[in-house]
């Protein structure tokens, strides 16, 4: 009974593991701010008080550009 579960609990963490294996990192943007016109680089919207300004890029300095993913 014991192996059973183990064998089954393992069997799911590399499922699991597998399946991750596939996943991209998300593209950089870079933002600039309504109120002071500050730009950064991030991956998410900052908030309220910015707008997308440029990207996608690929490194966190928003110096590579790279393709639109698909779906956005």
């Amino acid at each position: 009974m014991f192996i059973r579960v183990a064998v089954a609990i393992l069997a799911c963490l590399l499922t699991l593991w597998a399946i991750q294996s596939f996943a991209k990192p998300a593209p950089w943007y870079l933002w600039e701010s309504r109120v002071d016109g500050h730009r950064l680089c991030r991956q998410f919207d900052p908030g309220d008080g910015w707008s997308r300004v440029g990207g996608p890029y690929k490194d966190a300095q928003c110096r590579i550009a790279t393709l639109e993913p698909k779906g956005r």
